[in-house]
């Protein structure tokens, strides 16, 4: 994907490569689960002291989770 991509922008080729992409899947993965914890946090934090069911946080916690599982058994079965 990357040399057909790059290809067509010059501009693009130089600075962009193979490390570059797999540094940004990275970084958006941790960027994710950090996310998820924070909304974790949070949620759980409003439980205990305001006594409030969050209901929005716990779906945005639970789509993450379902999603990063839901892709980690995909590409394990299509790899």
């Amino acid at each position: 994907m990357s040399g057909s991509v790059l290809s067509k922008v010059p501009v693009l080729g130089r600075f962009v490569d193979e490390r570059f992409l797999e540094h940004r899947q990275r970084s958006t993965s941790a960027a994710g689960i950090v996310g998820a914890l924070v909304a974790l946090v949070l949620a759980e934090y409003r439980i205990f002291h305001d006594h409030v069911v969050p209901w929005d946080l716990i779906a945005v916690v639970a789509s993450i989770v379902v999603v990063k599982m839901g892709l980690m058994v995909w590409f394990r079965w299509k790899d």
